[in-house]
Parts: C-alpha cells; sequence; structure tokens
C-alpha cells in the first residue's frame, strides 16, 4: 500500500476523542443511547423504591423492576426502528 493512497478509517481517525464518537453515535441512533439512559432510570428508581417496598417481597420487586426496564429498552428501540424506516422510505426522496 502507498502512502498516497487515502486511508479506508479516515471518517473514524478524524474523529478521536470519545464525546465526538458519541456525538455522532447519538445523532445516527438517536432511541438507543436513550433506551439505555431509561433503563439506567428504571434502575436507578426500582433501587431507590426498594427501601419503601412495603411488606411486597423482594423477588416480586426485583421482577417488576426488570420488567419495567426492559420494557423501556424495547419500546425505545421499537421507536428507533419505526423512525429509521420512517426516515428510509417516507422522508427520503425516491431515486
Amino acid at each position: 500500500m502507498s502512502p498516497r493512497q487515502e486511508s479506508v478509517y479516515s471518517e473514524y481517525e478524524a474523529d478521536s476523542s470519545q464525546t465526538s464518537k458519541l456525538i455522532r453515535k447519538f445523532k445516527e441512533t438517536p432511541f438507543v443511547p436513550i433506551g439505555m439512559a431509561g433503563f439506567a432510570a428504571v434502575v436507578g428508581y426500582g433501587l431507590y423504591r426498594l427501601k419503601h417496598r412495603g411488606d411486597m417481597k423482594m423477588s416480586l420487586h426485583l421482577i417488576h423492576m426488570r420488567v419495567a426496564a426492559q420494557g423501556f429498552v424495547v419500546g425505545a428501540l421499537t421507536c428507533g426502528v419505526l423512525y429509521s424506516m420512517f426516515r428510509d422510505y417516507v422522508v427520503k426522496p425516491k431515486e
């Protein structure tokens, strides 16, 4: 490979900082970080409510917390897929 050839990874080499990579990924697929943040929020809220669960069994509380967190992530990913399909098939001009 000669030194004059352009690197295949020039787009990725230009964005060397982690923050710029994260911002670029967030712009490409915005619902994945939203799903991750929602998951963290549900888990945080569930851990906060763990102390004040009353007479509910811990296993039942953890099952409810898991279902809520998974539901948020699956919902965010579904919205992301629908948004991507809308952007590719409806908004994109036909060639």
